[in-house]
């Protein structure tokens, strides 16, 4: 199976999102490597960066779903480092 590294960017513009979005990276979690959340007060938002090694398809559903959530938006960007487990 070819996985790729990839990150993605997210901007919670809506916290009655927050809980969809936690059980959606719940549900990709074995595929996640690591994770971190910043709130950004001073514009009521939240910044949350996702580094995930899984098969593109994979992370291209995940990017989907948490863009259909609302007031969420998400950017997605692909490293060169792919591997074959």
């Amino acid at each position: 199976m070819e996985t790729r590294v990839a990150i993605m960017g997210i901007i919670v513009e809506n916290k009655d999102s927050v809980e969809k979005l936690n059980s959606l990276l719940h549900e990709y979690g074995d595929y996640i490597i690591g994770r971190m959340g910043i709130p950004y007060r001073q514009k009521a938002i939240k910044i949350v960066s996702i580094a995930i090694d899984a098969p593109q398809d994979v992370i291209s559903s995940l990017s989907g779903k948490i863009g259909n959530l609302n007031g969420i938006s998400v950017k997605t960007a692909y490293s060169n480092v792919v591997s074959y487990e």
